[in-house]
Formats: C-alpha cells, structure tokens, sequence
C-alpha cells in the first residue's frame, strides 16, 4: 500500500468531516473539544518542569544564605540581611531586614532601590493582603510603611507573600549568628540533597497515574459519533470502495477531529495558562510564563495525538464487516476472550517483581521497568473491563422496565459503555495504589515532635541584647497567654577560649527551673546541679567547690569577646532529671536570678514557652505580634504534633494538584461522553417516548446504563489498585497495611463524578424525548 494512497484516503476522510453538514461538525466538534481537553491537561504536564525549574531558578537567585562560617569584611559592596519569615493564618510569609553598608551594595532580584529604614516593599499579594479586612492583625505585625512593589523576578509565584524592610539598626544585633548575615551578592544556594529512591519512586509513579487517564480519554474522544460513521461507511462501499479503504477513510475522519482538538488544545492550553496565574491550588502558585512547555515535548504531543486518533480507528475497525447494504456491528458479537487480556497485567507484574525488597538502601529503581510495569498494569484494566462488563451484563434479564432497557443496551454495545469509564477505573486504581504508597511510606518521612504540647504550644526565641524580663513583659499582656516559662541558657566551661569541659548554664525563677528539672527546694540565689543527663559528661567534673569557670562569650552579641568568670561556690545542690517544654533533657548547672553573675546575663538567649487558651480567636496571630514588638527578630514558633519531609510534602501536594486538574478532566470527557450518546439514539428515544414509554422510564434506564458499567469498573480498579499498591510497598521494602478509608474515597470519588455527569446529562435527555426527534431529513 502507498504512502500516496493512504494519504489520499485521509485526506478524504478529513474532507467527508468537514464538509458532511450540521451533524458532521457536531461529531467533530464533540470529537475535537475531547481530544482538547486532554491535550490541554498534556501541554500543562509538559509545562511542569519548565515552571518548577522556573520557580528554582529565581529562588535561587535571591539566596541570600552564605553557608560559610567566616563572616565576610565590611565594604561598599556588602549588605546586611536578616531573616524575619512568619506566618499569617497557616500562610507562610518570607521576610527580610535590609541595610546597605555601601554605594555598591547587591539589590535583591525584583527590587529597584532598597527601602529606607522604616519603609518595605511588598509582593502584590501581600499588598492585597495588607490592605484587606483580613489584614488588620498582619499590619499591625509588620508596622512598616509600604512605598512600593516586589517584581516577579523576585517572587517565586503570584501568590508569594514578602517583603524586604529598611532597618538601620542590624549591625547592633549581631552578624554571623544564623539569621543575620552579611553578604555581597544573590544567589549563592547550597548544594540540594539528592533524593532518596523511594521519593524518586513515588514521582514516577504520580506522573504515570495522572497522565495515563488522560492518554484513554484521548483514545475514547476520537471513537465518537461510531453508529452513525457506520452508515457512511456502508455508502462508501455501495459507491464501490472496498475495506481497507473505508477504514482509512474512516480513520482520516477521526484524524480531522483529532487535528482540531490539537487546535483547541492549545487554545485551551493558553487560556489555562493565564487563568493559572489567577488561582493557588494547595499553596502552589505559578507565574503565566514560567508554563512554557519543551518544543521537543510538544512536537512529540503534536505527532502523537493524531498517530493515535488513526491507530485507535483502525484497531477498532479491525473486526468490524462493513458491507454496502450495512455495517455487521448491531449483530450480537463474538464473545471477547480472556487470555490475552490477562497477559498485560501479568506482563506488568514481571517487569516490576525483580525490585521487589530493594527498599532504598539498594540504589534507585530500574525507571524503565517502573514505568514499563505500571503502565502494563493500568492498560490491563482497558483491556478487561469490557470482557467483564460483557460477562456480567449477559448474565444479568429479570427487572423492571428501566431495567431491561438499560441491560439490553448494556448486551448490545457493551464495549461503548466500558470506554465511557475506563477512564474513571484506570484514574481509582492509581489512585488506591499511590494511596497505599503514600501511607506506607508516611511514617519514614513523619517525625513525632519531642515537644511537649500539654506544656507549651508555642516558643519565642528572644534576641540578643532583650532581657527575659522585657520579652516576659511584653507576652504576657496578650489575650489568650495563660502561662509563660522563661529560660535563658549559655554554656560555661573550665577555660576561656577552648574549654576542656563545658556544660550548660540555665537561668531562671524557681518556677520555670522546675519546668526543666527536679528540684529539692528553691527559692531566688540557690544554683542547682543536673548530672547525668543525656550527652553530659561534664557536669560531674566542673561541680566542684572553688573550681573557676568562664561564661561563653559568643552568647549575645553585645557582649562578644568579654570574660565572665565565676566560681563554683560551696552549697550547690543537686537536682533530678526532667526534660523541658521542649523535649529537650540538659544538664548542668541551673541559676536562679539572684544567683547569677552581674555581668553573665548579658552572655545568654532566652527562650519563652508559652501556653496558650486556643479558644480565643486569632490568639496564635496575637502571640506573633507580641513577639514582633519584643524585636523585628524575635523568632515565634507553633508547636506541631508531628514533622513531615518538605520534599514528601512536595510530591503529595503536586499529586493533590494533578489529581485536581485530572478530575476536572475526567468530569468534562464524560459529559462529552455521554451527549455523544445520547445525540446518537435521539430517534430511538423518541420513538419510546412516541409508544407511551414515560420519560422517568428512560431517564432511569440512562441511568442504569451509567451505574452498571461504573460498578463493575470501580470494583475491578479496587482490585488492581491493591494488587498494584501490595507490589510498590514490597519494592520499598515497607510492610504491606491497606488503608480501607483512602480505598472507599478514592472509590467514592469515582462514582460522585460519574454521578454528578449523570445528573447534568438528564436535562439534555429529556430534551431529546421530544417528538420532532423522529424527523428524517
């Protein structure tokens, strides 16, 4: 066969879509505006790496971290920054301290002229944000004047909240001490850790998941509008055209509806793009341009799409007889045969059961057969379920009207109804699996927080050159504060530079002293002594009556390079172990105020726990913003019960997204889906209604037709997600547990999506019950 006649036989194909009147262009549109969905959500993958590369390159840039610990000289060229990141209402807001020491001093991307003390400038969501109702408590935090805007080079998305204010008073604070430094220039990031296998594992399994629904949607689109090509074809045939040149005909059809769907595709591509810039999905946000995809990647969507539209015509023609007085599909078809259904999830579990035990202390997972496997494994679900739905609806005859119409229909095009959720079955069963991965694997990336949240729920990290006494002061005026506990500590050891032994100094009232240990009796100039605790060996030796010791000095910046030394003196009493606030068991020597050295309170950073009464509203917001009129650096922390892996978040919150966009997919395919359908039997619906069948018969007999297929591809999606979820936790080495609530919802989301394009589809059902449906042109 020539290259020349296939071309030409397509090309009549496209013209015969084009140019076949009203209901030619319905088939083509319903055809092209599904392929366009699909291509959209396609484009908007392989945009991906191109807005988190984005999105790195500019946090990057803006890197104001030394990772050194040689604190750079004073220059023209240098500048002083200082971390000052909150958070508003669970919102992260990244914030900076600012003082130029130079003419030449490096600007922040995004920021034309540094602001002067007292001024910042702001992301525009955060000037939103600021100006809002919503910001009153956020505005009274950052107490800056706003005098202008951050550009995007300096954000990492629209919806970033940040700032950069003016100060003039950094240099009295210290530099050097982890949140203020000294720098001469952006962007000079860490190295990033490598990921380990398992988290590698986990995003080859999400992009597989989340784009193989939309490569069967694709595949469903291009076969709408099938019963009526049927008797075009049969005329192609009576005009004298034999089989193989109808197939091609009929594939050059689909290739024209997949061509415009390519068309619509990138117009609802860009239009997405745009409208992206707009919204935050799971505190994700990107710019409109950072979704550039890769040419390669969208030439390869471009070839691919209507490759398969062509593929996908033919294979389903195969077994089809086209004759000039009809097409033999009405008939009762040939039973489906099992066995090489069931080779391609089998196939699918060989290439993925060598990595099973590998776990992550083997190196990272064979990709190929990652891939290779699970795509093998999702397939197998397209290929069974139209062999069990045909199984099950043949068995299926006593019942009511509705009933029996829905399963004759059922027994007459039961592949037609199997296509129509395949898309649904092969989205549940990743899902159920990634579910099962996710939750098996939870515990290795979630740490259980030391913290002890019966005693504090939150901290206030003081800074230096503030006394306990004032940060005291200012938090406990704050509504919803019921109790506070201040510990100041430093380290004091038996030499002034490089001690030989060194232990922890605490200080604090006879309150908070027992909040850190077990005391005997205290009251205010009793000095205590905590042996044994954990990594202290030194205590022990420096107890010792008449032994000098020296305060460290590189505690609290106003005191730096000062010798504090003390003399243990005799009646130090001993005290038991208890861990504080924070989880943390220290040892060593504890102060009461009027204990310590005159000079020694100056050489130590304060902490203050603070309990809190969470019923009053904001009281997390109030306790920040007492904290920020302590100091610009006074660092407020909320207690959590648990960590979790910024990088295991990552993924979950891009599956979360991808999940989201898919299911918005999924939702507009069957709808799609399902007019197409019921376009096609516009006549026989209304020759029901015109013999006396009530609309409420055939409206449930729709909805029959929907349920069936759904349950049967639901239940079998169950099977292959668990079966698919099992394997995964053996390849991670993780033990095999199935979270049956994540099964069920994942299921149930399923079946509400199919259901709510069920509901949305009845109003144009009815429409079509109407007897000028019977009209023949």
């Amino acid at each position: 066969m020539s290259a020349r006649q296939w071309t030409r036989d397509l090309a009549m194909g496209a013209r015969f879509a084009v140019t076949g009147g009203r209901e030619a262009w319905v088939r083509v549109l319903l055809t092209a505006v599904g392929v366009g969905l699909g291509v959209a959500l396609l484009l908007l993958t392989t945009a991906l790496p191109s807005a988190l590369a984005s999105r790195h390159d500019r946090e990057s840039a803006r890197s104001d971290i030394t990772y050194s610990a040689t604190v750079k000289k004073k220059s023209d060229r240098t500048l002083i920054v200082a971390h000052t990141d909150t958070t508003f209402r669970d919102e992260d807001v990244r914030g900076r301290l600012v003082r130029p020491e130079g003419p030449r001093a490096p600007l922040p991307p995004g920021v034309s002229a540094f602001p002067a003390p007292g001024d910042m400038v702001v992301s525009p969501a955060l000037d939103r944000l600021l100006k809002s109702p919503d910001g009153r408590l956020l505005r009274e935090r950052l107490g800056y004047r706003v005098t202008g805007t951050i550009a995007d080079a300096g954000l990492v998305g629209p919806h970033e909240l940040a700032y950069y204010a003016g100060s003039k008073s950094l240099p009295a604070t210290g530099v050097g001490t982890g949140r203020v430094e000294r720098i001469d220039t952006f962007g000079s990031p860490g190295q990033s850790e490598p990921m380990d296998p398992v988290l590698v594992l986990l995003v080859l399994i999400v992009f597989v998941v989340l784009l193989m629904p939309v490569g069967v949607f694709i595949a469903a689109a291009v076969r709408f509008g099938g019963e009526r090509r049927d008797r075009r074809l049969a005329a192609l045939r009576l005009v004298g055209a034999d089989g193989r040149m109808t197939r091609r005909i009929a594939a050059g059809e689909a290739l024209a509806g997949a061509l415009l769907g390519l068309v619509l595709g990138a117009g609802f591509f860009l239009a997405g793009r745009q409208v992206a810039g707009l919204i935050m999905l799971f505190r994700i946000s990107v710019f409109p341009a950072d979704l550039d995809p890769s040419p390669a990647l969208v030439a390869l969507v471009a070839v691919t799409v209507p490759s398969a539209a062509v593929a996908v015509t033919l294979l389903a023609l195969r077994g089809v007889v086209i004759e000039p007085l009809g097409v033999v599909r009405t008939a009762r078809p040939s039973r489906r045969r099992l066995w090489w259904r069931l080779l391609l999830p089998l196939g699918g579990l060989a290439m993925l059961y060598p990595m099973i035990g590998q776990g992550r202390s083997n190196g990272n997972f064979n990709q190929y057969l990652v891939i290779g496997g699970v795509l093998l494994l999702l397939v197998g679900i397209t290929a069974l379920l139209p062999w069990v739905v045909e199984a099950v609806v043949a068995r299926l005859n006593s019942g009511g009207v509705a009933w029996q119409l829905a399963v004759r229909r059922l027994q007459l095009s039961s592949g037609s109804a199997a296509r129509l959720v395949n898309g649904i079955a092969v989205a549940v069963a990743g899902a159920i699996a990634l579910q099962m991965l996710f939750a098996g694997v939870d515990d290795d990336y979630t740490k259980i927080s030391k913290e002890d949240l019966t005693r504090a729920q939150m901290s206030v990290a003081v800074p230096d050159g503030v006394s306990s006494a004032t940060a005291v002061r200012q938090l406990s005026g704050t509504k919803g504060v019921t109790r506070l506990t201040s510990l100041a500590r430093t380290d004091v050891g038996d030499g002034r530079d490089e001690p030989k032994n060194s232990t922890t100094a605490t200080v604090g009232d006879c309150a908070a002293l027992r909040e850190t240990a077990v005391l005997p009796s205290c009251r205010d100039g009793d000095i205590f002594a905590v042996e044994n605790a954990s990594w202290d060996t030194s205590t022990a030796k420096l107890d010792k009556a008449g032994s000098k010791l020296w305060f460290d000095p590189s505690y609290g910046s106003s005191s730096k390079g000062e010798e504090i030394a003390w003399t243990v003196p005799k009646g130090v009493k001993p005290a038991g172990l208890r861990k504080d606030p924070s989880g943390s068991e220290l040892g060593g020597f504890l102060f009461t105020p009027g204990a310590l050295p005159g000079r020694a309170a100056s050489v130590t950073r304060t902490t203050v726990y603070v309990q809190l009464d969470p019923s009053v509203p904001d009281v997390l917001e109030s306790v920040r913003n007492s904290a920020a009129r302590i100091g610009p650096l006074a660092d407020a922390t909320v207690w959590t019960a648990t960590t979790q892996s910024q990088k295991f978040t990552s993924i979950r919150t891009g599956l979360s997204v991808g999940a989201a966009c898919v299911l918005v997919l999924i939702g507009a395919s069957l709808l799609i889906s399902q007019l197409e359908q019921l376009r096609e039997r516009k006549k026989l619906l209304s020759a029901l209604v015109a013999f006396g069948t009530r609309r409420r018969t055939l409206s449930m007999s729709v909805l029959w037709q929907t349920a069936i297929p759904i349950a049967l591809g639901l239940g079998l999606a169950a099977v292959v997600g668990l079966t698919l979820g099992t394997v995964l936790l053996k390849m991670t080495g993780t033990s095999v547990s199935v979270d049956w609530a994540s099964v069920l919802s994942m299921t149930g989301i399923g079946a509400g999506v199919v259901l709510l394009v069920t509901l949305l589809s009845l109003p144009p059902l009815i429409r079509l019950m109407r007897p000028d449906g019977l009209r023949t042109e």
